[in-house]
């Protein structure tokens, strides 16, 4: 039986693959059961963002080359955070992603170190929040209020929290080079 999700888990295993990576060490890497990734990569796991975002670290790529079909205007989503993925523009040297952000009242939404090199910006459109980035011990955290800007290096670990009772919106530009 083969999920919904096997083009992902199909992208996963041949980018994998193609660096030379063993199943074991991308899911090392990526803080992840070897077990859950063989699933994924069968088809028979459903991705979750949560992994998405871990594998596509280790992997060196950006968040789309794991789940967007070629013209797709893709929607991801989890109980903390809804993103869609509004523009998508790869030149040589670079790829930005350009995402609508919705962090739930009371949720945060923590992601991975991406692949080095990786900067994000953050413009809040509406609610408030709080962006926290770096390497434990030594985060920095910053207030999200509407019209609020922020630019981060996103190869370290970060994560998004709504603290308002309205959801805090914004526009997430993700620009992975290479």
């Amino acid at each position: 039986m083969v999920g919904p999700g096997a083009s992902t888990g199909a992208r996963i295993r041949a980018l994998r693959e193609e660096r030379g990576m063993s199943l074991s060490a991308l899911a090392s890497a990526a803080g992840i059961g070897k077990a859950t990734l063989s699933e994924l990569e069968a088809g028979r796991r459903n991705p979750t963002l949560d992994t998405v975002y871990a594998v596509a670290g280790p992997l060196g790529v950006p968040l789309v080359a794991l789940v967007a079909e070629a013209g797709a205007s893709d929607a991801l989503s989890d109980d903390a955070l809804t993103a869609v993925r509004l523009h998508l523009l790869v030149e040589p040297g670079r790829t930005t992603e350009v995402y609508l952000v919705r962090v739930r009242p009371g949720a945060e939404r923590s992601s991975p170190a991406h692949a080095t090199g990786v900067v994000e910006q953050l413009v809040v459109l509406s609610g408030e929040g709080r962006l926290t980035h770096g390497m434990p011990g030594s985060e920095q955290v910053v207030a999200l209020a509407p019209g609020t800007h922020v630019t981060w290096p996103a190869d370290v670990p970060h994560a998004y929290a709504c603290t308002s009772s309205e959801e805090l919106s914004a526009v997430d530009v993700i620009v992975t080079p290479g």
